[in-house]
């Protein structure tokens, strides 16, 4: 095992070498660069000294080096944890992320924690018992979430805590806590705040994974050694737990490396939705001014959250099931 993780952890190094790479030549291809919505402005107002502003500002940014010198000179500050400035503000881009991160960190966690504890408990409860009313429930449950939006699901909730419950359900806190220091009533709000994001983002994953859960679990019980235990006399939920629930999870654990990203990249036009102050928003303005330090770093940073991602769902899966062996091969 302990060489498999060492294999892995190696083979990430060149796999997010050429991810940095795709995704910060990708982002300076369109035709400008972060300054010249700046300079239009500037030449819009008619400044004279616009012209000057702009080599100043692409000289500061490094934009008057070549594009090869600046996705390595980035890619070497990654190791002193210096991202370059970022154009919106002129900031280092390590701390312009910091301070949406552990916010985004706590909405993501929370709806990870959500999606599995949801569509555990319902597609077990689903599978156990098919063509009752909590069948027909949890199905309901995963064809409205696959259908609908996330982003419409937000505008919907919107609309209704504000017309009818008189609610503003925007944000991650009241507006009285935003630039309060830490406290015991600013974390009871953003506890109340991150219900409903959770939700709205959570919807699909659990939807999906609810339906893979019941397939597969309705699947194991019909295989001749569930019939067999049922015959010897085996107590239901001790049955159901030992065997055909451990095979049936392994999709379930598999999606460990895709949920991640998942959750990550879907919360963005959420967060712009609710207004949520997480790096959701950032990433797309950064996408749109073309900052590319600010948003290769963070488009790396979803990068190594699924390679990651997806070495835990193989460590996992290999402990789940004694079928899944590290590096083994086929013995006639």
């Amino acid at each position: 095992m302990l060489r498999f993780v060492a294999r892995r952890i190696l083979l990430m190094i060149p796999t997010l070498f050429v991810i940095s790479a795709l995704v910060y030549f990708i982002i300076d291809l369109p035709p400008g660069d972060c300054v010249t919505s700046q300079i239009d402005e500037l030449l819009a107002r008619g400044d004279p000294d616009a012209m000057r502003r702009a080599d100043e500002l692409r000289q500061l940014y490094g934009l008057d080096q070549p594009l090869w010198y600046r996705y390595l000179h980035w890619v070497a500050g990654i190791f002193r944890w210096d991202f370059g400035l970022s154009c919106q503000d002129t900031v280092p881009v390590s701390a312009l992320i910091g301070e949406r991160l552990a916010l985004t960190i706590v909405m993501e966690t929370a709806t990870i924690a959500f999606i599995w504890i949801t569509s555990f408990i319902i597609g077990v409860y689903a599978a156990t018992h098919q063509y009752k009313l909590g069948d027909y429930v949890a199905s309901f449950i995963g064809f409205v979430g696959l259908s609908v939006p996330n982003f419409l699901l937000a505008l919907v909730l919107l609309y209704v805590g504000k017309v009818y419950f008189g609610l503003s359900i925007g944000g991650l806190m009241d507006p009285e806590y935003i630039e309060q220091p830490l406290s015991w009533g600013k974390v009871v709000s953003i506890l109340q705040h991150l219900i409903i994001p959770v939700i709205v983002i959570g919807m699909s994953g659990t939807a999906g994974m609810i339906r893979r859960l019941r397939a597969n679990l309705l699947d194991e019980l019909q295989k001749q050694y569930v019939v067999t235990g049922r015959a010897k006399g085996l107590p239901p939920m001790r049955l159901l737990i030992k065997y055909p629930l451990r095979h049936a999870i392994n999709p379930f654990v598999a999606d460990i490396g895709g949920l991640l990203p998942d959750v990550i990249s879907g919360s963005v036009i959420v967060s712009v939705v609710l207004s949520l102050p997480t790096t959701g928003p950032m990433l797309l303005g950064a996408l749109k001014t073309q900052d590319v330090n600010l948003a290769a770093t963070f488009l790396l940073f979803v990068a190594t959250l699924t390679v990651i991602g997806m070495l835990i769902s193989d460590l996992a899966l290999a402990a789940l099931d004694p079928r899944i062996r590290f590096g083994a091969t086929s013995e006639k």
